[in-house]
């Protein structure tokens, strides 16, 4: 499996939107890199999210605290390969009427088979 991309959205400390794409330069030209930064910054947060896109679990938190303090919806999303095919999988959760106070909902986990270009794909699997 080759990771080519990751998306996260108000995940522990990454509060914003964000997608690393390791397909795209300087990334792709790269070989090897580090995952650097202060304490808080989101390192452990990255491998968090490929944990919860995949396999809804994190090694560290429990499934119910690794939304941002304060908001009211997450995602995180791994788009790899595999023999040639490209898939994504998805995990989100939101709280009830999309407000911070809300009840939390169940989260809800999706894999898709991806063509390039496409933004949906096929979806395989849904639901918990």
């Amino acid at each position: 499996m080759k990771i080519l991309k990751i998306g996260i959205k108000n995940l522990n400390s990454l509060k914003v939107e964000t997608v690393i794409d390791f397909s795209a330069a300087p990334l792709s030209q790269t070989g090897l890199f580090a995952i650097t930064g202060d304490t808080g910054a989101g390192k452990t947060t990255l491998l968090d999210a490929i944990t919860l896109a995949l396999y809804k679990k994190t090694p560290r938190d429990r499934e119910d605290e690794i939304m941002t303090f304060g908001t009211a919806d997450c995602y995180a999303e791994v788009e790899f390969e595999v023999k040639d095919k490209k898939y994504r999988s998805r995990y989100t959760r939101r709280r009830a009427r999309g407000k911070i106070g809300g009840s939390l909902q169940t989260a809800n986990m999706e894999l898709a088979e991806v063509e390039e270009g496409e933004l949906e794909g096929k979806i395989i699997a849904s639901g918990l």
